[in-house]
């Protein structure tokens, strides 16, 4: 019996290819995703979407084999963005599996999974099944049938549904640089945004799963240097940059400096409120106290949750929540069956930009409102021992609150906070700080890391 359990993780399957999985290991997972939709829900079909990298195709083509095999159909979107993936799960409701390894490098690949509308599929929502089914890779129940495989472009549909959501054609004419890192935005951009008020000026659009020209992964800073020169180089209005599979945006103002997700948070969960068709928002407990302080300010309620899709997703259900944010820039939208996508949140900023005259980093200021660290990755050794070192330093302290929802978050008396939490998958604490200005920011940051790293 096989063992998938380097590759299957909390939310997804995740792996060097061919090293650790190969399209026989794809096979076997599609076979065994398809017995589980039957048994969980008695699905006959589920779609399909890959990226651009060179083993997607072959992988997603095996994980199509599987799946007939075992009686069910497949609905093949073809070449796609993640986000473009949940809306073919949710508008033909029917299960799916994304391929694509995200901003890892070109040498990885993966699956998204999941249920029909989009819903997740993460190892205590099914996930373990799927991995203990495909390991072993034999069933009792007779499908009685093979499969049908058929193709269906999505593009245009998913587009469309995005400018319901979001009306552009009204604003003032904007100049937006966008850097598609040679991932997925560049098929997606220039279809969803075409026939707008938008001079688009574009960066390495050609899709390209080496990644020639810098890591799709603009979380690291490293990967928005090109776009923040660009933005100010063409005289633009916004720079966007998507991360591999375009599920994920950063924001880039007019003067090239990046606009803080929780800052793009807080702007859509203003303009998600303003609709008056709900009030919970949902927020990760590392997005800037600034969040839930403006969402109250609009009259919302802000529901604090555990770092992580499926944490989100599910307190999104839970509370029918009209939309939620990542400090990581993952954005979820009821109006997109809960799912996250870089593409809404974009039209959204670039709608809020749009409908008054002030540059992007006036509009962001007022949800600006404190220094914050970014997350800062430290190796150690023995996680717990750390964080307990660190627990213990501050419980005592008069004025001190300490909790541990995900890792453990101290408030101190002063406004200042941190959160230090361990990696699911590595040897790696991370750190997030936020404090009323940089200075005490900085002075938090390095006391931790002092003990982190000592």
């Amino acid at each position: 019996m096989r063992d998938l359990s380097s590759i299957i993780k909390a939310y997804d399957v995740r792996g060097v290819v061919p090293d650790q999985w190969d399209e026989d290991v794809s096979r076997a997972i599609g076979a065994a995703f398809a017995e589980f939709v039957v048994a969980d829900s008695g699905a006959t079909a589920v779609v399909t979407a890959h990226d651009m990298r060179e083993s997607s195709v072959p992988l997603s083509r095996a994980f199509a084999q599987g799946v007939i095999s075992r009686g069910v159909d497949v609905v093949e979107a073809g070449l796609g963005s993640t986000d473009l993936l949940y809306f073919a799960s949710g508008s033909l409701d029917l299960p799916g599996a994304m391929f694509t390894a995200s901003h890892n490098p070109a040498q990885y690949n993966g699956i998204k999974m999941c249920r029909a509308g989009a819903a997740p599929i993460g190892q205590d929502s099914g996930l373990a099944t799927i991995r203990e089914w495909a390991q072993r890779d034999s069933y009792d129940r007779d499908p009685g049938r093979v499969g049908a495989v058929t193709g269906q472009d999505v593009l245009a549909a998913y587009a469309a549904h995005l400018h319901s959501l979001v009306d552009l054609s009204g604003i003032r004419p904007l100049k937006v640089v966008v850097d598609a890192g040679n991932g997925m935005g560049g098929h997606t951009v220039p279809v969803v945004l075409s026939g707008l008020p938008l001079e688009v000026v574009p960066l390495y659009f050609e899709l390209d799963g080496s990644f020639p020209n810098h890591e799709a992964n603009p979380l690291d800073p490293a990967n928005l240097v090109d776009l923040q020169a660009a933005v100010p180089a063409h005289g633009a209005d916004i720079g966007l940059a998507f991360d591999g599979d375009a599920d994920r945006v950063f924001v880039v103002d007019e003067k090239g400096d990046p606009v803080s997700p929780s800052a793009v948070t807080a702007l859509v969960a203003v303009r998600e409120l303003a609709k008056g068709r709900g009030t919970t928002v949902i927020h990760n407990l590392i997005t800037s106290r600034a969040v839930p302080e403006i969402v109250r300010e609009h009259g919302g309620e802000p529901v604090r949750t555990r770092v992580g899709h499926s944490f989100i997703k599910a307190e999104m259900a839970r509370t029918d929540a009209i939309f939620g944010g990542e400090h990581s820039a993952h954005y979820y939208f009821r109006d997109f069956w809960r799912a996250d996508t870089g593409m809404l949140a974009a039209m959204h900023v670039l709608a809020a930009l749009g409908e008054q005259s002030r540059p992007l980093s006036e509009l962001t200021a007022a949800y600006s409102r404190y220094a914050a660290s970014g997350e800062i990755n430290s190796t150690v050794a023995d996680a717990p021992a750390r964080v307990a070192e660190v627990r213990a330093r501050y419980e005592e302290q008069d004025g001190v609150t300490v909790d541990e929802l995900d890792g453990l978050t101290v408030q101190l008396p002063d406004g200042a906070w941190f959160n230090l939490r361990a990696s699911n998958t590595e040897p790696l604490l991370r750190l997030n700080v936020e404090a009323p200005d940089a200075a005490r920011m900085a002075d938090v940051r390095d006391r931790i890391l002092e003990m982190v790293r000592a």
